[in-house]
């Protein structure tokens, strides 16, 4: 009976220190930190604008790219608050487009993996603060425009009442 219930007790532990978290199915490409590779097609129309991830040329569409994310599909935090995808136009009557995807860094929420992105060059890029997917953070407020400073007087006040009732002179 004993040593039934050291195993269960030793069973109950292992399942418990192993966590719960999503294994790589088999096949799949294996990236660092646990991810996986994601391999999503970038197009744009017309075909042939310049598409950059994070900063850096990738290709002209239509591009593939290998984007390394969670095995549950959403983007991995690898230090940044964005994963972005930009599309650069080829004439002057094009506008560059951007899509913004969050990745959860310092416990923000994190975006699933698109299968496709497609950017129509010849429409205006949406204005930031747009709802949905896919648009740039919201502006951080900083300190007020003007600093006033503190008020005049802190210490004891004494009031003296002068004339009708309610009006009051401070000193």
């Amino acid at each position: 009976m004993r040593n039934g219930l050291i195993f269960l007790a030793g069973l109950a532990a292992a399942i418990f220190l192993t966590g719960c978290g999503t294994p790589i199915p088999p096949g799949a490409e294996r990236g660092p930190h646990g991810t996986m590779a994601y391999d999503v097609l970038v197009d744009a129309s017309p075909p042939g604008a310049r598409i950059e991830v994070n900063g850096e040329v990738v290709g002209n569409t239509p591009v593939h790219i290998k984007i390394f994310g969670d095995p549950d599909g959403t983007f991995h935090d690898f230090g940044s608050y964005y994963y972005v995808v930009r599309a650069l136009p080829l004439t002057t009557n094009q506008f560059p487009q951007a899509r913004w995807f969050r990745t959860g860094h310092m416990m923000t929420p994190e975006d699933r993996i698109p299968r496709r992105i497609d950017f129509g060059m010849s429409r205006p890029p949406e204005p930031y603060g747009a709802p949905g997917y896919g648009y740039p953070p919201p502006a951080y407020y900083g300190p007020p425009a003007y600093y006033y400073g503190p008020p005049a007087y802190y210490g004891p006040e004494f009031r003296f009442y002068v004339g009708p009732r309610g009006y009051y002179r401070r000193w």
